[in-house]
């Protein structure tokens, strides 16, 4: 009988929490009496909204740039993203003194893409409805000799997301529940691998937005399975189809996943930003907005949340928040 050694470990995201200490922010782990009283558990939402660069993103990219050798920093890194890996990959290669060349939607945020130019990389832009992101960034990295860094299809990566867990559990102790939001499966990939290592019993749920549910029909088919381009406010979870590593590691650890609605995304911003007093974007709301809407089904008396970024602009918040929705 042959075993298959799984992409990421509880040692690697282990390994990884070690490269990255001194280096990202051990964000805040936040509790709401309200939240508890309105959803029946208590809550605990680890804050990835104020890790460096506003997201989850910057563990899994840092670590993976950090493990390239010399000569391929020397020649610089490439990724593709809608906006958060983009930025955490510019500023990465930034503090390790390389550059970076990211390919981005030409839908992608004004402030994701600003923000990513802002750390000093380069960006090209494809369209998402005609064009594959990751045709486009092998071609331009293969041409220039660079280095590339996925979003979630890699182990470096993963171990690197699965650090967001290690903390909240390392700070909070035993959890019955862990609510992941899931766009290409590699923080839930090293979040599950971190929580299950540390706790076997602990349920892991992931939350996608409705229109966007290539996870949860994969894990009921048994196999990878695609969606049309997802069109949603949660443009971190647009993804068609889950990563071939992030999947095999989810098909194993994750146990269910929940859908939300884009109007229950806008709930969960506005309750975090009234009752918490924190900017979430619509990704990074998913998780909270399967809370509050009764999605994440029976709930066990204590219950874990990784709120996975914050960046929206003002603009588009009051868009998203305010009277006149953006659709």
């Amino acid at each position: 009988m042959t075993t298959t050694t799984p992409p990421v470990t509880l040692d690697a995201v282990r390994d990884a929490a070690a490269r990255l200490q001194g280096v990202v922010h051990r964000t805040p782990v936040l509790r709401s009496r309200t939240l508890d009283d309105l959803v029946g558990a208590e809550v605990l939402l680890k804050c990835e909204n104020f890790q460096r660069m506003g997201a989850f993103k910057f563990r899994g990219a840092y670590h993976a740039v950090s493990r390239l050798t010399p000569e391929q920093l020397s020649r610089g890194v490439a990724a593709y993203s809608s906006g958060n890996h983009a930025q955490a990959v510019a500023l990465a290669a930034r503090e390790l003194g390389t550059s970076a060349l990211i390919v981005m939607p030409e839908d992608a945020p004004a402030s994701k893409r600003a923000a990513t130019e802002g750390y000093g990389a380069e960006v090209v832009t494809y369209d998402r409805y005609t064009e594959d992101r990751v045709a486009v960034a092998e071609a331009l990295a293969a041409e220039r000799g660079l280095a590339l860094v996925p979003p979630y299809e890699h182990p470096h990566v993963m171990a690197g997301q699965g650090t967001a867990a290690l903390e909240l559990l390392e700070e909070t102790g035993e959890l019955g529940a862990l609510i992941v939001p899931v766009g290409g499966g590699g923080l839930i990939a090293g979040s599950a691998t971190a929580a299950k290592g540390l706790h076997p019993g602990i349920q892991v749920i992931g939350v996608e937005p409705e229109a966007g549910d290539d996870t949860r029909r994969s894990l009921e088919a048994g196999r990878r399975v695609s969606v049309p381009v997802p069109r949603t406010i949660a443009d971190g979870q647009a993804v068609q189809t889950p990563g071939e590593l992030t999947f095999s590691v989810n098909r194993r650890l994750v146990d269910g996943i929940a859908l939300v609605r884009d109007d229950e995304i806008r709930d969960a911003m506005r309750f975090a930003f009234e009752r918490l007093k924190i900017v979430v974007e619509p990704s990074g709301a998913t998780p909270l907005a399967a809370l509050l809407a009764g999605r994440a089904g029976p709930l066990p008396r204590r219950v874990g949340v990784i709120l996975s970024g914050g960046n929206v602009d003002a603009d588009r918040f009051a868009r998203l928040c305010g009277r006149a929705q953006e659709s």
